[in-house]
């Protein structure tokens, strides 16, 4: 039988950074096999309209049995839990191919919003178990991140419902974060350690928790 594939999505550096935490994380989980299924870990340019191209040749060749996208969010602390993605473009900052849309449409005629098919609560749960920070998040903003989110769960919505998805934000890596005054950090290791964690209790957990809140921290 053909061993099921988990499909983990990171980016390219952007913004001025070096390395981006989320590349590094799902480079190194390439090829792990976590609870009975193939880790393909792929990393997408931080390009509108290019990253979903390249985000749904992957979901058609590896047909994956869950998807859990990923991205930096430098001004955070802790792992986000993404809970929602919206149609929505409008970017601060120009991607890393000069486009910058403005209240622009992911998916033109698309549902406004798309909620994420991940044990979320549960996720965050099971990282303060092992005293990582995290918590849920009500936002993916409106850069690149979020227009990943969102067609990442429009294409699933239309073509695999069965599949769960969902976006995870991880902050600034330690080394970033000394380079940026007052910036909060988290080493790598616990970062890669987290999107284990993420894989495994989207997996296991069927049913997600009810925390008053969300268990953010």
């Amino acid at each position: 039988m053909k061993q099921p594939v988990v499909l983990l999505t990171g980016f390219e550096p952007f913004g001025g950074e070096t390395m981006n935490p989320s590349a590094y994380a799902v480079r190194a989980l390439h090829g792990r096999t976590l609870c009975g299924c193939r880790v393909e870990g792929v990393v997408l340019p931080v390009a509108f309209g290019i990253s979903l191209v390249e985000l749904r040749h992957e979901l058609r060749e590896l047909a994956p049995v869950l998807v859990i996208a990923t991205g930096q969010a430098g001004g955070r602390a802790e792992i986000s839990v993404e809970r929602l993605a919206i149609n929505l473009d409008d970017a601060r900052i120009p991607d890393n191919r000069g486009a910058k849309p403005v209240d622009q449409a992911v998916v033109e005629g698309g549902p406004s919003a798309y909620w994420s098919t991940l044990p979320i609560k549960s996720i965050v749960a099971a990282l303060h178990d092992r005293d990582i920070a995290a918590g849920v998040s009500q936002t993916a903003g409106t850069f690149v991140c979020n227009h990943v989110f969102y067609g990442l769960m429009h294409a699933l919505a239309t073509a695999a419902p069965s599949v769960r998805s969902g976006f995870i934000h991880l902050p600034y890596s330690s080394d970033q974060a000394a380079r940026h005054p007052g910036a909060s950090g988290m080493p790598l290791d616990t970062m890669i350690t987290a999107l284990e964690i993420a894989v495994a209790t989207s997996l296991r957990v069927l049913e997600d928790v009810a925390i008053a809140g969300g268990a953010e921290s």
